[in-house]
């Protein structure tokens, strides 16, 4: 069995290759894999991140096309050890802040953003 993700949400940007510099500084993404065109820019990528649980998250993304969703319209939740420290990155890497870390009422801290694009992405620990 593979340790990718079974599950990839999908995003289109009118600038992957931003998106991509974003989540990876921002979120801990890495790049699995990037595919571009003949003019160098990005037509697929894939990008993974660990998870506190054991089991990593998937993020896939590509240009804005006619019949594609437009972007921005994204909700993403991650879950992380330390949200306080994610946020801290998130914001050093320009994220636009919808609600800053805090504690909620079922266990969990966590936070959330916005990417350059618009797509919202919350963060936080597990909870039992």
């Amino acid at each position: 069995m593979s340790d990718l993700p079974g599950l990839w949400p999908s995003l289109s940007s009118p600038d992957p290759r931003a998106l991509v510099t974003f989540l990876t500084s921002a979120l801990d993404f890495t790049e699995r894999a990037v595919h571009t065109g003949d003019d160098g820019a990005i037509v697929h990528a894939e990008l993974v991140r660990p998870g506190s649980t054991g089991a990593p998250g998937g993020v896939m993304l590509g240009p804005t096309h006619d019949g594609c969703r437009p972007p921005g319209g994204a909700a993403v939740h991650l879950v992380c050890d330390d949200p306080d420290a994610l946020f801290a990155r998130a914001v050093a890497a320009g994220a636009t802040v919808v609600h800053a870390p805090f504690d909620a009422e079922y266990g969990s801290r966590l936070f959330e953003i916005a990417d350059p694009d618009g797509n919202h992405w919350s963060a936080g620990t597990w909870y039992e």
